[in-house]
């Protein structure tokens, strides 16, 4: 006699919290600075600005842009805002940094607008390994996020999780 299977997942009040599910589609650009300098080293305000003034903006719709300088120049920082006031009418998002510092800059913006509420009072389980890029600051900040509210918080996949927290 055959035993029936059961799977306990599926029927458990657990719920998991995908990052991956937030996720913006989306163009990311590091947008590098280098070669608007004299010699790739030396900020000219007259040479930038001229630079910045005739530049086609428009071409960065929709993308989310990584302002960075690749060389070891010092950039003042009102360089790096008046490139920002530029693609602000354009660009998704801007940040300063590379990659990493993007997508932590978009998943902050997406955790802090996160609402809470169905995971009031409930067994909370992050799931990791994510086929998208999401950075490790992002689960750090849900989790932060979470657990005000959760009755407890968990990572991995429900198989084989690692348990975080647990309201007493």
């Amino acid at each position: 006699m055959k035993e029936e299977i059961i799977n306990r997942v599926a029927l458990s009040k657990l719920m998991v919290v995908d990052l991956e599910d937030y996720y913006p589609e989306g163009e990311r650009v590091v947008f590098d600075i280098q070669d608007w300098l004299f010699e790739g080293y030396v900020l000219r305000e007259k040479d930038f600005r001229h630079l910045v003034a005739n530049y086609d903006w428009s071409q960065h719709q929709n993308q989310f842009i990584a302002l960075t300088c690749s060389t070891d120049a010092i950039i003042p920082a009102w360089a790096f805002m008046l490139l920002t006031i530029e693609l602000q009418p354009f660009a998704r998002k801007v940040c300063i940094g590379d990659l990493n510092a993007l997508e932590t800059s978009i998943y902050q913006d997406i955790i802090n607008n996160l609402d809470v509420e169905p995971y009031q009072d409930k067994p909370l389980i992050i799931k990791g390994c994510a086929h998208k890029p999401v950075p490790a600051n992002a689960y750090i900040m849900l989790s932060a996020k979470l657990k005000p509210v959760a009755k407890s918080i968990m990572y991995g996949e429900a198989c084989s999780s690692v348990p975080l927290f647990k309201r007493k």
